[in-house]
């Protein structure tokens, strides 16, 4: 006989609280096997140890969940314990679903994944690269974080901040894994008709450092030319700067000089500027995705760098325009 004992309703359920999921897979396997034996052979324990499970969880629910006849070789459930299985498929799949999104955490197929992006790939690389990321990765939440130079994508990453961004190469010293996705050019961006434009093409290092120059405020975007003509005695005469793309070109625009800018930074619908190429005479932009090198990269910050590269490889950036 079970007593249970009266109470305030919070004394009777109390006891369910030693309820284990080894109470609940014996009880599964008593139905299916139909004996204590063929349970324990199931879940690799002894018949005493299954036993003993099925007797604590009727201690546990109160009554009986498995009817013992005499004579009889087959088990079979009560009514309770009957009842009970049912519950414990449900709460079975919702284990089975709890582990599904814990491993896939883990791998980093879903939950958040935090990049940074400065304004040029924000604006033309990542929109494509997204695209395709989320088909393929619909439960990871995307969080871009965004920033006018990579130094303070740098510092997050450091910081655990973010889990991958997108930098220019060479990086300074650091704790740092990268993997280049995209190589682009820098260009000459110029007032169409002005004088500047028709100074352009520069054919030596020379001509390019008697152009008044609007460059990007992050020495980084500077420091292909600046580099270039140090080496040769000579200094770039960068005349303004700022930190946006639609200032660069809109000072350029403006004819306050000629701007300085890698090919994803420009406008090619600015009709008020014509966009020079600069051929081999300084070395291009070199954009990778970089990750902490103490942390291994998730499954899903794999996949948008083996996406980015893919993208980058062929992205449809318009030619620049001949200058009359």
């Amino acid at each position: 006989m079970f007593v249970r004992e009266a109470g305030d309703g919070g004394e009777a359920t109390e006891p369910w609280l030693g309820l284990e999921f080894r109470h609940l897979a014996a009880l599964q396997a008593v139905a299916d096997e139909g004996s204590f034996n063929g349970a324990a052979r199931r879940l690799g324990y002894t018949q005493s140890a299954i036993s003993q499970q099925i007797a604590s969880l009727e201690r546990i629910v109160g009554m009986r969940v498995v009817e013992r006849v005499h004579g009889k070789k087959t088990l079979g459930l009560s009514v309770a314990g009957k009842t009970l299985l049912a519950h414990a498929t449900a709460i079975q799949a919702r284990l089975g679903a709890a582990k599904t999104d814990i491993d896939a955490l883990a791998r980093g197929t879903a939950g958040p994944l935090r990049i940074g992006a400065y304004e040029s790939v924000s604006t033309r690389l990542l929109p494509p690269v997204l695209q395709r990321f989320v088909a393929v990765f619909p439960d990871v939440d995307v969080e871009l974080h965004e920033a006018h130079h990579d130094l303070e994508f740098l510092r997050a990453l450091e910081r655990g901040i973010l889990d991958i961004a997108f930098v220019d190469l060479p990086l300074p010293p650091g704790p740092f894994e990268t993997e280049q996705v995209l190589t682009e050019p820098y260009v000459l961006v110029a007032q169409t008709g002005a004088e500047y434009a028709r100074m352009c093409p520069p054919r030596t290092l020379a001509d390019l450092a008697r152009l008044p120059l609007v460059a990007f405020r992050a020495c980084k975007r500077i420091d292909p030319v600046a580099g270039q003509l140090h080496a040769i005695g000579l200094q770039a005469n960068v005349v303004l700067r700022s930190d946006y793309n639609e200032a660069v070109q809109g000072y350029a625009a403006a004819g306050l000089g000629v701007a300085f800018m890698p090919r994803l930074a420009v406008n090619f619908e600015d009709e008020r500027t014509v966009v020079i190429e600069l051929g081999d005479i300084v070395p291009p932009r070199r954009i990778a995705t970089a990750w902490h090198a103490e942390r291994t990269p998730s499954e899903a910050a794999q996949a948008l760098t083996t996406i980015a590269a893919d993208i980058g490889s062929s992205l449809d950036v318009p030619a620049a325009r001949s200058v009359a």
